[in-house]
């Protein structure tokens, strides 16, 4: 069934989409590259489907296609990222300038067809002497990213307009350091606290470093999920509360008010918190939502679910995640709720008021096989409706970047689930656009069409 055409967004709202380096470069150890812990962690045969992350989707060599394809969608905007490894292989000291290289062909390629460049500069990839040494869980972490940071802004600034420091450090922190079902492979439950708190320290002085080499318009990309109660009952309102602290409120406010919001996990986390917290909440230019869908959190419970699809919590944990009940899943299992997304971007207004900066959605979309992908059609158009009723509830977004633009690696998923636009033949590497190519592009243009745009 056909949609009727979305309402008319803002003059200027940012049209893009998305990737990451880990995800779809490939070219494990090309031009001086180092290996990253999630090189490690497919070496040890944690990709449940055994792709290949070597050669992922070959974005390295074919990056002129891709970005040929997001010329063919009309987008204004992709967020890619870079990858750390690749240009500082040994986590700090010598820059790999072969590997800064690559990155300054890419962005001039994007300039090339009028598309912004906006790199995240953490999309998980830490190099792996730094993963051995502790990775996030040591402090000095955070400052040999911040040297990092720089060092890319002193090469790409002057092309750059829009800069995402780190991705998702609830995510790295919770699957990576706490469960360990990403890299690195921890399991130290609420030990994985410093974690969280070296990433937004490194955020912090990632800021102030792009800012001393030139680079202006920055923010970050945070996951948030509306946390509701599974019950009325104190056990599962106090299980929720608590998962939302720790998954919502534990990055944003720090990050917006210069606070933790529980004084007991605070005095979990390591170093000068208080001289930290000051240097995280650096004023931002824009705060960065990726969204895929709610969580129902109650008490503890044996049939507990995990985080994600098919990732287990352990039954001493406080809390217990519950299943949604609703009549369309994707194909990872997760639940589509497209009102969530606008529930949690009037929640963000709601908490932060006139301290929350611009908003942009740097992640949404849904793994779905096939070409004929009307599923994800109607699942994107469906989440549009609700980020337009947003911005009608007076929410300030500025744009929206779907996940992705091609198929990739999902991390320890492989290639097993496909949330691209376009469609990538692992053997071949071929790349076909699926329906919602034409969608996207179709909504871009009338978008357009009927609003002037700012570039």
């Amino acid at each position: 069934m056909t949609q009727p055409p979305l309402p008319a967004f803002p003059p200027g709202f940012l049209w893009g989409a998305a990737a990451s380096a880990f995800q779809t470069e490939g070219a494990a150890d090309a031009d001086g590259k180092g290996p990253s812990g999630w090189d490690a962690f497919a070496a040890r045969g944690r990709i449940k489907d055994g792709a290949d992350t070597a050669r992922a989707t070959g974005f390295y060599e074919r990056y002129r296609e891709d970005v040929a394809l997001l010329a063919g969608l009309g987008a204004d905007a992709f967020r890619f990222s870079v990858s750390w490894p690749r240009v500082v292989p040994g986590g700090s000291g010598p820059v790999n300038a072969r590997g800064l290289d690559f990155y300054d062909r890419l962005v001039d390629e994007l300039c090339a067809h009028g598309i912004t460049p906006a790199p995240t500069l953490y999309h998980w990839d830490t190099p792996l002497p730094l993963d051995e040494a502790g990775g996030w869980l040591e402090r000095d972490t955070a400052y040999r990213f911040a040297e990092y940071a720089r060092a890319v802004a002193e090469r790409l600034a002057d092309r750059v307009p829009m800069w995402i420091t780190v991705n998702e450090p609830a995510e790295v922190t919770l699957l990576g350091y706490a469960l360990g079902e990403h890299a690195p492979g921890r399991q130290l439950l609420f030990d994985a606290l410093p974690a969280a708190h070296h990433q937004l320290l490194a955020h912090g002085l990632a800021v102030q470093a792009l800012r001393a080499a030139g680079a202006h318009d920055i923010g970050l990309a945070v996951s948030h999920s509306p946390v509701w109660a599974a019950g009325e009952g104190e056990e599962d309102r106090s299980g929720a509360r608590l998962y939302d602290t720790i998954a919502n409120w534990m990055y944003a406010d720090p990050l917006l008010t210069g606070r933790y919001p529980d004084e007991n996990l605070a005095a979990l986390l390591p170093g000068p918190v208080a001289d930290d917290l000051a240097v995280i909440a650096t004023p931002l230019d824009w705060y960065g939502v990726n969204y895929y869908h709610p969580m129902l959190v109650g008490g503890p419970s044996r049939h507990a679910l995990g985080a994600f699809a098919g990732v287990g919590m352990p039954p001493e944990l406080p809390f217990g995640l519950r299943e949604i009940e609703t009549g369309e899943r994707t194909d990872f299992g997760w639940p589509v709720v497209p009102d969530g997304l606008r529930e949690l971007l009037v929640s963000l207004k709601e908490r932060f008021g006139e301290r929350l900066p611009p908003l942009f959605v740097t992640e949404n979309g849904c793994s779905y096989d096939g070409l004929d992908d009307r599923r994800r059609i109607a699942f994107l158009d469906a989440h549009l409706r609700a980020l337009h009723q947003a911005i009608e509830e007076g929410v300030d977004v500025r744009g929206y970047f779907t996940w992705s633009l091609t198929d990739n690696i999902e991390w320890a998923e492989g290639a097993s689930q496909r949330f691209g636009l376009v469609h990538i033949d692992y053997e071949t590497l071929t790349r076909t656009p699926k329906a919602s190519y034409r969608w996207y592009r179709d909504v871009i243009r009338e978008q357009k069409s009927t609003r002037p745009s700012r570039h």
